[in-house]
C-alpha cells in the first residue's frame, strides 16, 4: 500500500481526491514560500472530478505555510461542507466561497483558482491604466486579462455573475482596488499564471517608482510575445516547473501530504 492510498483510506476519500488535495496543499505552501500571503485572508481552490461540482478550499483557521492535504475542505456550490466526517469543525471563509464558486460554477474548463492580496497586486489594481506591457512577464497577459471593479468585500452572491462576466474567456483578472485572480486548467498551470502575474506587478511598481520615462515595446512585439507564452502544448513545461518548485517546500513540517 503506497502513501497516497493509505492516507486516502484513513481520510475516507478516494485516491484521486487525495492526490488533488496534496497538490493543492503544496500550492498553498508555494504561495507562502514566495510571500504572496495576507495572513488567512486569501484563498486557493481546486475543482474535484464528478457531476456534483464540488471543490476544495482552505480551512480558514490555517496559515498557508502550514496547510496540509487533510486541512482542505470539500464544499458544494452552496458553500456546504460535504466531507465524510462533516468537516470536524473546519471553517470556510464566506468571501472566498463567493469568488471561487463563481468561477467553478461557470468555467468548467478551469480546475484551480488563486486569489491574492499582495502589495504589488493591490498597487497595480489601483492604477487606472492597469497592467502595462513593460516587462516580459506582463506581456504574457497582453490582451489576455480581465478587470473587475471593486464592490466591497465579496460577500454578496449576486456579484458572482459580474465576476464571471469580467473574467470572460481569460485565465487571469485584476480585481480593482483589491488584488489578483489567476486560474488554470490544472493546479500547475494556475501556479505559473499567478507567479507571472505577481512578478509583472512587482516590476511595474518598481519601474513607476523610478520616475523615468518608460519604454513600451511595439504592438507587434507585444502580440508576438503573448502568443509565445500562450502557445498550445505547454503542459509538459508546466509539470517540469511544478516538480522543480516542489523542492522548495520539501522537508517542511508538517508534511503537506499529511
Amino acid at each position: 500500500m503506497n502513501v497516497i492510498t493509505s492516507q486516502a483510506s484513513l481520510a475516507g476519500i478516494s485516491e484521486e481526491e487525495w492526490a488533488i488535495r496534496c497538490d493543492l496543499a503544496a500550492l498553498y505552501r508555494l504561495i507562502a514560500h514566495h510571500r504572496m500571503t495576507d495572513l488567512i485572508y486569501t484563498h486557493i481552490s481546486a475543482r474535484l472530478p464528478g457531476p456534483e461540482n464540488h471543490f476544495l478550499i482552505n480551512d480558514y483557521r490555517r496559515m498557508f505555510h502550514e496547510m496540509r492535504a487533510s486541512d482542505l475542505v470539500r464544499i458544494d456550490m452552496d458553500g456546504n461542507i460535504v466531507e465524510p466526517n462533516g468537516g470536524n469543525g473546519k471553517v470556510v471563509n464566506a468571501a472566498g466561497f463567493c469568488i471561487h464558486s463563481a468561477i467553478h460554477m461557470e468555467r468548467h474548463d478551469l480546475t484551480c483558482v488563486i486569489h491574492t492580496h499582495t502589495a504589488a497586486g493591490i498597487a497595480v489594481s489601483a492604477q487606472k491604466h492597469g497592467l502595462l506591457p513593460i516587462s516580459q512577464h506582463s506581456m504574457k497577459f497582453y490582451n489576455n486579462i480581465g478587470y473587475h471593479g471593486y464592490e466591497g468585500i465579496a460577500l454578496d452572491l449576486d456579484e458572482r455573475d459580474r465576476l464571471v462576466k469580467d473574467l470572460g474567456p481569460y485565465k487571469a483578472m485584476i480585481l480593482r482596488n483589491h488584488g489578483l485572480l489567476a486560474c488554470g486548467s490544472t493546479i500547475q498551470e494556475a501556479w505559473l499564471e499567478i507567479y507571472y502575474l505577481e512578478r509583472a506587478c512587482q516590476a511595474q511598481v518598481a519601474a513607476l517608482s523610478g520616475g523615468a520615462e518608460l519604454i513600451l515595446p511595439p504592438e507587434g512585439v507585444r502580440l508576438h510575445t503573448a502568443k509565445q507564452f500562450n502557445r498550445e502544448g505547454r503542459e509538459e513545461h508546466q509539470r517540469m516547473v511544478w516538480e522543480t518548485c516542489l523542492r522548495q517546500i520539501e522537508g517542511d513540517k508538517p508534511d503537506f501530504r499529511s
